[in-house]
């Protein structure tokens, strides 16, 4: 198995979004994160032989990194089509072996079934924007339905609710970490240039 830090160094070639939108809360998965997450996965057998699900997949850094992990297949959900076109790019930049399939769709709605039992990798928008309240939890319920087991990134503080939306949907997280999230300025609002904000990633196994 490679490591962690191998696998970062690869996906330092994945760009990030040409038109981020707002709304959609489009910030890109740093790559020392998307590795983290991943390597984790692949050390509890979550992503070698399994498919891989990227919910929200942007342009495609988690997808990606569990492309370079040998999964059977990895699919990639994202709504907005100019990221899309992004991961198609980037696919070819990180040249992945196992097949990777692009799907424009909204995630909280996946025009997906899965009949093996898969993985989800993803980090959903955290409700920050004016009428994204409560995004990430359909994200999760999308998650209960598809995977057998989960990792999704969360804003600090979600403990509390993960563990009881988890409970509540038959599901337990196993492990929880904290981890920073560095945010490029790339909207108006943005008064620094980046910034590290505190976030959390849970592994969550579904019944």
């Amino acid at each position: 198995m490679a490591t962690k830090r191998s696998l970062a160094t690869k996906l330092g070639v994945v760009a990030g979004f040409e038109r981020p939108n707002a709304a959609l809360e489009q910030y890109p998965t740093p790559p020392e994160l998307a590795a983290h997450v991943v390597h984790l996965a692949d050390l509890h057998g979550d992503v070698d032989g399994r498919t891989v699900i990227d919910l929200g997949a942007g342009t495609g850094m988690l997808a990606l990194a569990a492309a370079l992990r040998g999964p059977a297949r990895v699919v990639g959900l994202e709504l907005d089509g100019g990221a899309l076109a992004t991961a198609r790019a980037n696919e070819r930049r990180v040249a992945a072996s196992p097949p990777v399939h692009w799907v424009r769709g909204d995630a909280t709605r996946p025009p997906l079934a899965v009949a093996e039992p898969a993985t989800v990798v993803m980090n959903p928008p955290f409700g920050a924007q004016d009428g994204n309240r409560n995004a990430d939890r359909e994200f999760l319920a999308v998650a209960s339905d598809l995977a057998a087991v989960s990792y999704s990134v969360h804003n600090a503080g979600s403990q509390e609710f993960v563990e009881a939306f988890a409970t509540d949907e038959g599901g337990e997280v196993t492990h929880a970490f904290a981890a920073e999230f560095r945010i490029d300025a790339q909207f108006d609002h943005h008064t620094d240039a980046a910034r590290e904000i505190d976030t959390e990633v849970y592994r969550i196994e579904w019944e």
